[in-house]
């Protein structure tokens, strides 16, 4: 299998990472997942809820500990690195001697077994994310998926999705969905919407066509990448797992701000859609999120292609193929 390492993509396969190189990566990676999670975290401790970023805890069910390991994804071998190597989908392996003989043992991600495990998932994952890679941003939704789900939802079982108070009140938020053409691509979005909204969406959004509508101006396809990132375990570097993760805390924060909720509890300000500055404030971080969300594409792409590599060329021979979509 090609490899990858620490920091030379062209390094030789199964490039050796002496721990003193590679233990100050995880330390880092720890902190880093700490300070990224610091907000939640001491709302979590409180037992108060957060209104913005639960949502990356309990949409994308994760562990703030699952946050804070660290990989460094596949074809590196960490030598000295016995609790890497009881990890699931890890392997322990001996460490090639100036001798010809060993110097002890290291740790990798054992690619074949991960495959063999969850290849389905990482084919369907790689299709899907290049798909979005390769096609233009759509710019212009003003994040009126948000506003859908709440269209003439007065109803006690429905009101609201959030703990917060509507920022134009019912009717006024009512009023900005009739004034508004919506065109929601995504399919996780669009199944939220209130039955009296579905019909106002311009597009028919399903999970069997989402490989073929997802764009990369959409803000949920864009937290969704956190989610293909935790999909593909242990052989996502922690540096692309953090950045996904990132991305997603960001893009949530302006999504609620556009959305229909009053967020000033926060200390946030609103981005009022409603508005010709807000639409164009709107527009503008779309297409920063989006930017952002086509590099990750791209290093989740080439996460897929180093893990399938091999085994792709078995296919090729003749050997069986896992088609089945992953489970979600």
């Amino acid at each position: 299998m090609r490899a990858t390492t620490l920091d030379d993509p062209a390094a030789p396969a199964d490039a050796v990472v002496p721990r003193g190189a590679w233990e100050p990566r995880a330390a880092a990676h720890s902190a880093r997942a700490d300070a990224l999670t610091a907000v939640w975290r001491e709302a979590r401790d409180r037992g108060a809820k957060h209104a913005i970023e639960d949502f990356l805890f309990t949409y994308y069910p994760t562990r703030v500990s699952h946050l804070r390991r660290w990989h460094p994804g596949a074809g590196v071998v960490l030598a000295d690195a016995a609790e890497h190597a009881g990890w699931r989908w890890y392997r322990e392996v001996p460490l090639p001697g100036d001798d010809g003989g060993t110097r002890g043992t290291g740790a990798t991600l054992d690619a074949e077994a991960f495959v063999a495990d969850r290849g389905d998932t990482v084919r369907y994952v790689r299709a899907l994310v290049s798909a979005t890679l390769g096609r233009p941003g759509t710019f212009g939704c003003f994040g009126l998926h948000e506003w859908a789900m709440v269209y003439r939802d007065r109803a006690a079982r429905r009101d609201h999705r959030h703990p917060l108070p509507l920022r134009l009140g019912h009717d006024g938020t009512d009023a900005v969905v009739e004034s508004h053409r919506i065109g929601c691509s995504h399919f996780d979005a669009y199944r939220f919407f209130t039955p009296e909204a579905t019909g106002r969406n311009q597009l028919r959004p399903t999970r069997e066509r989402q490989p073929a509508m997802e764009q990369p101006g959409c803000l949920h396809a864009g937290m969704d990448l956190y989610k293909w990132a935790l999909k593909l375990g242990p052989a996502v570097p922690g540096d692309l797992l953090l950045d996904a993760f990132e991305l997603a805390r960001d893009i949530r924060y302006t999504d609620m701000a556009a959305a229909p909720y009053d967020v000033s509890s926060y200390g946030i300000e609103a981005v009022p859609i409603e508005t010709p500055e807000g639409k164009a404030e709107y527009v503008r971080r779309q297409r920063g999120f989006a930017a952002r969300g086509q590099d990750l594409r791209a290093r989740l792409v080439a996460v897929c292609d180093l893990l399938l590599s091999d085994v792709e060329r078995e296919a090729e021979d003749g050997a069986p193929t896992i088609s089945r979509r992953p489970s979600r």
